[in-house]
């Protein structure tokens, strides 16, 4: 802070016992003018405080979104951002809703920066935060500061590597699941296999899952039984109109917005009702078996005295493990299955290499960084993020480093991007992830041999620059890093070993059928011309050549 503003702020917080000293010594009229005097002084400073660097950036016609229409029509808000960090430089600036503006990074150093200080220097839109609150608890997402530290720490002998591999067994009894009813359906079906809509049972896979592995509760929807969490989350994806989403997006700015009775406002006041009775009922049931129950749950509620987690803070986290652990999950299974459709050669390849184990992949078969199944994975978690962006606010008045200089508003060569408190600041993950700067000329191609083979094309050191997982930000990083990464990662291999082992996966119109998005808590994938998100495949049973 510079002087000046440094001298107004201790007139501010200090203007009472500044006023009583001054009339202490001379009068009320002499303290009454130094302290208009002062109030002045301050008014000043603060109209008069520098503002955020002014920065390159696109222009945008429309006053109350910015470009926000754009980069939800576009089939790719990547591409976009990559466009614009081309055009502007790798920090830039675009329009918000009223008129605002944000800054987006995609300066590895910068982004280095915004991680390391995410909870304490960058924080949550406070409307943005006060959704969470509402919506799903003071849990993880909503902690900041000393309070995330607390929490993470609590749950964090829930995820240890240990801990997971005692789990791994009920992906592999999902998986089952779901191949026994596909097996069903082909038996009573034509010859030449048949068409599923696979979004479904990816949704039913990872919400039986994270039932089971988190809470120790089976929602049974493998089975064919109804959950009214999972019906829940359809209906917030499939009922909510474009009136709905503007009203959503401008409550986050203009408050009066949030108390409009829209059809999406209501479906979640329901989802969050859903949400607080499951949670109560599984920590009822967690506690009659606290020495015996492994389930995330379980071990959080052994772990939460000592953290001194609150009962309240504990239900928040049912919350949080249910929206990440089955929506993330259900969309990168979902890709898996549509890129593995679109290319028929790398899903040979990955079907031979699991055909080898001649059983089902131990857990030191899935932790192998040298398998064309870690490959693959890393492919669809580079290429396809279940969540695209990021956004948060600076805190407190900041300064971001720069990897190399950018050219200003105004002209000028910088080397250090100024950033006042109350801005807004995007990480826009999927673009960094599939930038060609750092994945080289092919980075928005599906490839899982780039990471098999250092001699096609990709920079390894420009990648090696991103620090998040495995040099990807789809987990993103610093505090904020998922804590659930190898949770997802370990589910997502087991349940691709199971169906690619039994099961061959086509488009039936063919590899080049064009694949769109619909928007829910995340962008899903959907075939162009389908219902809602539904992406049917025609499926068939594998049967190996004689």
């Amino acid at each position: 802070m510079h002087s000046f503003e440094a001298v107004s702020d201790i007139i501010h917080t200090n203007v009472q016992a500044i006023y009583d000293l001054v009339r202490s010594n001379f009068g009320a009229v002499e303290a009454g003018i130094l302290l208009g005097s002062g109030v002045i002084f301050y008014v000043l400073a603060r109209r008069g405080r520098r503002s955020s660097t002014r920065l390159k950036g696109p222009s945008s016609g429309n006053l109350f979104f910015g470009v926000i229409p754009q980069l939800m029509k576009a089939p790719d808000s990547g591409d976009i951002y990559e466009a614009w960090a081309s055009q502007y430089g790798s920090v830039f600036s675009v329009p918000g809703i009223l008129g605002s503006r944000r800054i987006v990074l995609t300066d590895m150093k910068t982004v280095a920066h915004f991680a390391a200080r995410e909870t304490y220097g960058y924080v949550q839109n406070p409307r943005a935060k006060h959704f969470l609150e509402k919506f799903i608890g003071r849990g993880l997402f909503w902690a900041e500061g000393d309070s995330h530290k607390r929490q993470r720490r609590a749950l964090n002998p829930a995820f240890t590597n240990a801990a997971i591999k005692n789990l791994t067994p009920i992906f592999f009894d999902s998986a089952y699941k779901a191949k026994a009813a596909w097996d069903a359906i082909l038996e009573s079906g034509p010859p030449d296999g048949a068409v599923i809509e696979v979004q479904l049972w990816m949704n039913h896979i990872s919400l039986d899952t994270i039932g089971l592995a988190g809470f120790s509760h089976d929602f049974g929807t493998l089975g064919g039984k109804t959950s009214a969490i999972g019906e829940a989350f359809d209906s917030i994806a499939t009922k909510s109109s474009f009136f709905d989403t503007a009203t959503f997006m401008l409550s986050f700015i203009i408050p009066i917005f949030g108390r409009i009775p829209t059809a999406r406002r209501l479906l979640l006041k329901e989802m969050t009702k859903t949400m607080r009775s499951l949670g109560d009922k599984f920590l009822a049931s967690s506690g009659e078996s606290v020495s015996t129950d492994k389930s995330v749950i379980g071990l959080l509620v052994k772990s939460a005295s000592a953290e001194k987690i609150s009962h309240e803070e504990v239900s928040a986290q049912i919350n949080v493990l249910l929206l990440a652990g089955y929506e993330t999950t259900s969309v990168s299974l979902t890709w898996a299955l549509i890129e593995l459709s679109r290319n028929p050669a790398i899903q040979t390849k990955l079907r031979e290499e699991l055909l080898q184990l001649g059983r089902d992949p131990t857990w030191e078969d899935l932790n192998n960084h040298g398998s064309f199944l870690d490959a693959f994975t890393c492919e669809i978690l580079r290429v396809h993020p279940p969540l695209p962006e990021i956004l948060r606010m600076a805190a407190e008045d900041d300064i971001l480093p720069l990897a190399e200089p950018i050219e200003t508003a105004d002209g000028k060569l910088v080397d250090t991007v100024f950033v006042r408190k109350g801005t807004m600041v995007t990480l826009p993950i999927q673009c960094i992830n599939r930038s060609e700067v750092f994945w080289g000329a092919d980075g928005r191609v599906f490839n899982p041999d780039r990471w098999l083979d250092e001699t096609n094309g990709v920079d390894k050191q420009r990648a090696q620059e991103i620090q998040g997982y495995r040099h990807l930000l789809t987990f993103s990083d610093g505090a904020r890093i998922c804590l659930g990464k190898v949770f997802a990662v370990t589910e997502f291999k087991a349940v691709i070993s199971v169906l690619l082992r039994n099961f061959t996966f086509e488009l039936p119109n063919g590899p080049e059928t064009p694949i769109g998005r619909h928007r829910n808590f995340l962008p899903r994938p959907k075939v162009e011309g389908e219902a809602g998100y539904d992406v049917p495949l025609k499926i068939r049973h594998y049967v190996a050549p004689e």
